[in-house]
């Protein structure tokens, strides 16, 4: 039955006037700017109202995506009748272990990574079953399930879903996916009784404004998600958000509109004209928040009514302030919405340090300690202090046997040793195939990274803890003799010396044609390439830890307790923040904020323009470690045995991992693997 003969007879002449009176609106449309497209898309509310939902017969067609991970229908559709069972195995590889979605294409499938076969990896696999009768439909079904896998394979977030592989088998088409252990946030909205607390929905705002963010900041265009609702935001067993199904988001171009798409209720005014910009991903999420907060379903009220439920008429626990930031991103006209997610964001900060929920984030995050476990681990015959160095696909990593150690990174293998005379604590520095690293027998050790033999030593007249830094054909390290060395790299011979007033258990910073070193006198000395001394600052108590630069300052702490910011040209002081005890860590930057530990337990993160606090994350003891930044994580150990995994833009907690001793080096992250080592004679790898 073909045509408009399956009707029935009162809805022909319904749909016969339909098809005339808009067959005038495109005559018109030809000399007005009328976005004909978009008018005659099937999901526009007008012929949903007079056209498909009666043709459905009472069954509603709603403007939805299908969850990757949503509840499994229970009706008898052609997708589940071709589902694969469980026990099946596709291409050799994913062995699928149940159904856990059905959407009106396929099925979602939860499966084992095959290639793994001495860990349990879980993935998801998304199919997708074309049956289009018409050629062109399918090429077209084909190519937006490609331009979905090939989206996602540009994304690189720790919010967004991992993808692994894309292939197709007969006439169905399967994408590999991270698995997301958790369930959506609509769901979490349906099973809480009552309302979710306040802080709990500010922190999933900020993650979903910096994934978003980061959508936008896309290159070379910004992509649009444009279906932002809670069944597409699942919240995983950390209690993380991860934004799931991009099978409708678009790059954008300005001037350019397309049809009406995405979810009736939750889409803004704009975006059934077809046009869809950052600023309709923001009014998305404004409705996505009002209806976590309140429990009213917008797809069920009116369009555009969210004025006439303000949130604390309904939620009267949610403070005047958040209800603001939701009204402002819920504004009719684009322009009075918040301009981007980041000031988004910077309003819902600004909101929780006023409300008290920023210090209940971070903290009140917890993480299964047990689901954590090594990809591998080796075990030395001491303490390890130090942190390692990845070249060539080997770790090099110092220990207090007095032996540096070179494992094989992929899986722990032993291949060498080089022994010494005295502990190592210093992080080995490579060049032209070399190692070069201190030890507390008063040497520096040049070694080849192949055999494991000596090349050259250079010796003090003290024990070394610093780590020597490369540059300018010259290895600087210090010593407990008071001085800088400037070591030649193809001699071995010193090219000068700088003498100070104290051991220098800093890792010296070049940057600008300086060398920067701090003292365990409490003195910062800037020295430039023939050893003469450019400029000096004096904290009040030793400068263990390392300095680093931006463009502009240099920062570094002390134990004195204070987090200092110089002037990195003639070490004028910019700012000091004040922490409650000292530190040895050494800071860390991302974009414009600054990270460090200190012996109070926590882990600092701080503005490095205006030295504002932006977020503290407390551990159980000191934090001697230096932080590591990678992606949108910051890795760091503390001496309470635990490496954390933190995201950076808040402190929440990801993960934390605990060994058997205390940890004081500095995490190295490199292709999603974590190596670090502990007091407890381990080396550990472990997945980003």
């Amino acid at each position: 039955m073909d045509g408009v003969g399956f009707l029935p007879i009162n809805y022909r002449w319904v749909l016969i006037i339909a098809v005339l009176v808009h067959l005038i609106c495109l005559f018109w449309g030809k000399y007005s700017s009328l976005n004909v497209q978009s008018y005659f898309n099937l999901q526009n509310p007008y012929w949903q109202t007079i056209i498909v939902r009666p043709v459905q017969r009472g069954q509603e067609i709603k403007l939805d995506t299908k969850n990757i991970t949503g509840p499994i229908s229970t009706g008898d559709d052609s997708a589940s009748r071709q589902q694969l069972q469980p026990g099946q195995t596709l291409v050799d590889r994913y062995n699928i272990q149940a159904v856990i979605g059905i959407g009106g294409m396929g099925s979602v499938y939860r499966a084992r990574d095959l290639h793994f076969p001495n860990v349990v990896k879980l993935v998801a696999v998304k199919e997708m079953i074309n049956l289009a009768p018409d050629p062109l439909i399918r090429q077209t079904i084909v190519q937006n399930f490609e331009r979905e896998a090939n989206l996602l394979a540009t994304l690189d977030h720790a919010s967004i879903p991992r993808i692994y592989d894309y292939f197709s088998v007969d006439n169905k088409s399967y994408l590999v996916l991270e698995f997301v252990h958790g369930k959506d946030l609509e769901a979490v909205i349906n099973d809480t009784p009552g309302f979710l607390p306040e802080h709990q929905i500010i922190n999933w705002a900020i993650q979903l404004c910096d994934v978003l963010s980061f959508l936008h900041a896309h290159k070379p265009d910004p992509i649009i998600f444009r279906d932002m609702k809670p069944s597409n935001v699942m919240i995983d067993h950390n209690g993380d958000v991860i934004l799931v199904d991009f099978g409708i988001a678009k790059t954008f171009q300005t001037g350019q509109k397309g049809t009406m798409i995405g979810t009736e209720g939750y889409s803004p005014p704009e975006q059934y004209r077809g046009e869809a910009t950052q600023l309709a991903d923001i009014y998305s999420l404004g409705a996505t928040l009002h209806h976590a907060l309140t429990r009213r379903d917008p797809r069920l009220e009116p369009p555009f009514s969210f004025a006439e439920r303000p949130v604390r008429r309904i939620n009267a626990a949610v403070s005047s302030e958040f209800e603001a930031v939701i009204n402002t991103s819920l504004m009719y006209n684009p322009a009075e919405r918040f301009p981007s997610t980041d000031a988004m964001k910077d309003a819902l900060m600004a909101v929780a340090r006023k409300t008290g929920a920023l210090s209940r984030i971070a903290p009140a995050m917890t993480a299964k300690i047990n689901a954590i476990k090594p990809l591998w681990s080796f075990k030395c015959e001491d303490e390890i202090r130090g942190s390692a160095l990845l070249y060539q696909g080997a770790i090099y990593i110092g220990c207090y046997d007095n032996n540096l150690y070179a494992l094989s990174a992929a899986d722990g293998e032993f291949q060498w040793k080089y022994p010494t005379d005295g502990g190592i604590v210093s992080r080995p520095a490579v060049y032209d195939g070399n190692l070069f690293f201190g030890s507390e027998d008063q040497r520096l050790h040049v070694v080849s990274t192949r055999s494991g033999k000596v090349v050259w030593t250079y010796f003090t007249e003290g024990k070394i803890r610093s780590s020597p830094r490369i540059a300018e054909g010259h290895a600087f390290i210090g010593s407990d003799d008071q001085t800088l060395h400037a070591v030649n790299l193809n001699s071995g011979r010193a090219s000068w010396k700088f003498v100070t007033d104290d051991p220098i258990h800093s890792t010296p910073h070049v940057a600008n044609e300086l060398v920067y070193v701090g003292t365990e006198g409490g003195m910062m000395h800037a020295i430039d390439f023939r050893g003469g001394l450019k400029w000096r600052f004096q904290a009040k108590r030793a400068i263990t830890s390392s300095p680093i630069t931006n463009k502009q300052a240099l920062f570094f702490a002390s134990v004195d307790g204070t987090l200092y910011a110089l002037d990195a040209k003639n070490g004028w002081a910019i700012w000091r923040f004040r922490l409650d005890k000292g530190s040895v860590s050494s800071p860390a930057l991302a974009e414009e904020f600054l990270f460090i530990g200190a012996a109070d337990g926590c882990i600092y993160c701080v503005d490095v323009r205006s030295s504002k606090e932006i977020w503290r994350f407390r551990t159980d003891n000191q934090v001697s470690s230096s932080p590591t930044i990678y992606k949108d994580s910051l890795y760091c150990g503390s001496v309470d045995g635990f490496l954390y995994c933190l995201e950076y833009r808040s402190g929440r907690l990801r993960w934390k991992f605990q060994s058997e001793g205390p940890i004081t080096g500095s995490p190295l992250v490199f292709d999603d693997i974590v190596y670090i080592g502990s007091a407890d004679h381990q080396v550990y790898a472990l997945f980003a």
